[in-house]
């Protein structure tokens, strides 16, 4: 064994170390010395080359492969315009991207994500003495967000709820990458509170200059990569007949350390600023999936209007040219067949009917359809099933998609209660007790405190069920066991609250018990009897 260093100015060069020659090698050479050689030189060359064939710049397959190098924000910011318009054209055109989109949209927040206050009572003993005094707590604070939340003043243009701007900000952060939600504070005759959003579209934040360094795509960073402010403009860049296009500064947080505005994005890279449109990986596949469609759609259309030709052998050539001004005297061809029942076409001489046949609708058009569609389902985090809404397998398939699926979903619902539901969740108490509507001892004096009285958890809408008696049974089971609540079960199979069902059933069995009714019920077996 030995190593070849190559000496070259200026470049660094990886050492050769080469291949010593084995037991068998050596045997090789002694019969064959021609073939030995033959042996070590494609040996050589291996090493050479190097451990990993991808890396390879001299195999025919990867010699025109050189993608982008660079950081994150080097290889995406560049491409992120024509990204989002041509995301936001599939959106527009394309059933398949708005139904990937929409199927995300409605399983992630449906009607809207509710905030269920759990407050951290081993922190808040002291202030609170009991669990009754805590549980009060928890349900006004609960109701108090509510009251803002199902009022459309909570959207500074007064054009939606909460639950309606969730949608709106999954849905663009899905279709330009990301979304900014600024904290706006406006007192309005007849509101409770001040506290508003704004909404700001991802194209709206943008570098004023080329000349800052520390600005990247209208992000102002500080010297380890935070967000210090965003430079917000003043309509979308392209409404050129909206005014003078302006920017204003926006700080990320107020003096008082609360932050001022949102950045909802995913994070792909470590250094990332801004974030890649949901479709971005399969932009390409679902254009020419599209294009494909339509153009079997045509093709089939075509063939169901029975188009024919009729051909003829005649020789004549052009029609003779007429003088300007002179009367033509060529007599008229009848080149006007009309297809009929029964019809008796009679045709000129040397001439033939030929039928259009376009092989309409293509048999293999379904197959390729759908391998390509499990593709992109694949790069979009969504089974075959969920993407085209089709369940035609057994049970227990069914239900792998669903559970493959809901993990998805589940993430994206974490995601979006910690990126946006809960920071607005904050502002909102934070305002509820500066006003006195809630009373927290020791909240404007210690984070710990702060923190402890701000928790909540966040319940979406329920996963749906393919088997509802084999689904409540596994729930019943799940509850005795000792592995779950009755309250996530609850959120998992309706949505709802557990506590608040728990009080109307209470109160329908007092009603029913009073009227001499005997309710029993059983797992899989419900019999009510009347006494």
């Amino acid at each position: 064994m030995f190593v070849v260093q190559p000496q070259h100015k200026g470049k660094v060069m990886k050492k050769i170390t080469l291949p010593p020659q084995n037991f068998v090698d050596k045997a090789i050479s002694w019969i064959s010395p021609q073939a030995g050689l033959k042996r070590w030189q494609a040996r050589t060359q291996m090493a050479i080359m190097g451990g990993y064939t991808g890396a390879s710049k001299k195999r025919r397959q990867t010699q025109t492969w050189n993608p982008a190098m660079g950081s994150g924000d080097n290889v995406s910011l560049d491409d992120l315009p024509v990204l989002r318009d041509r995301s936001r054209d599939l959106l527009r055109n394309a059933p398949l991207a708005v139904g990937a989109v929409s199927t995300v949209v409605t399983n992630v927040v449906g009607t809207g994500l509710k905030p269920q206050a759990h407050i951290d009572r081993t922190i808040l003993k002291q202030y609170l003495k009991t669990d009754e005094a805590m549980e009060a707590w928890e349900n006004k604070a609960e109701r108090i967000f509510q009251v803002w939340a199902e009022s459309r003043d909570c959207d500074i243009t007064r054009g939606q709820t909460f639950a309606e701007m969730q949608a709106l900000v999954l849905r663009s952060c899905l279709e330009s990458g990301d979304v900014f939600v600024l904290r706006k504070y406006k007192e309005r005759v007849g509101n409770a509170f001040g506290t508003s959003v704004q909404i700001i579209e991802a194209d709206r934040v943008a570098d004023p200059t080329s000349s800052n360094d520390n600005i990247i795509a209208g992000v102002e960073i500080d010297t380890d990569g935070a967000p210090v402010a965003y430079h917000v403009a003043n309509r979308h860049p392209d409404d050129h007949d909206k005014g003078t296009l302006s920017y204003a500064r926006v700080p990320a947080f107020d003096n008082s350390g609360i932050r001022q505005m949102l950045h909802i994005f995913t994070r792909n890279r470590p250094g990332m600023t801004r974030g890649i449109p949901y479709l971005a990986p399969v932009i390409e596949s679902l254009k020419q999936l599209d294009r494909y469609t339509e153009a079997e759609i045509m093709a089939a259309v075509i063939s169901s209007m029975f188009t024919i030709f009729v051909k003829t052998e005649s020789d004549e050539g052009l029609k003779p040219m007429v003088p300007m001004g002179a009367e033509d005297t060529t007599p008229a061809r009848n080149s006007d067949y009309k297809l009929s029942p029964g019809a008796i076409l009679d045709l000129q001489p040397n001439e033939a009917i030929e039928i259009a046949d376009p092989k309409r609708p293509n048999q293999a058009f379904d197959g390729f359809v759908q391998s390509i569609l499990r593709q992109i389902g694949v790069a979009l985090e969504l089974p075959f099933e969920i993407l085209i809404k089709h369940f035609t397998a057994s049970y227990s398939a069914a239900q792998a998609a669903l559970v493959e699926a809901w993990k998805t979903f589940s993430s994206r619902r974490k995601w979006m209660a910690s990126q946006f539901c809960q920071p607005i969740y904050e502002m909102v108490i934070t305002e509820a007790i500066a006003r006195g509507y809630l009373e927290a001892p020791g909240f404007f004096s210690d984070p710990f405190v702060r923190a402890a009285y701000l928790g909540a958890e966040w319940i979406g809408p329920p996963r749906g069920q393919i088997d509802q008696l084999k689904e409540i049974r596994a729930a019943a089971y799940r509850v005795n066991l000792g592995v779950s609540t009755l309250e996530e079960e609850t959120a998992q199979i309706t949505g709802g609250s557990w506590e608040t069902k728990h009080i109307q059933r209470a109160k329908e069995h007092q009603l029913r018990t009073e009227a001499g009714l005997i309710e029993t019920t059983t797992i899989g077996n419900t019999q009510n009897e009347e006494d």
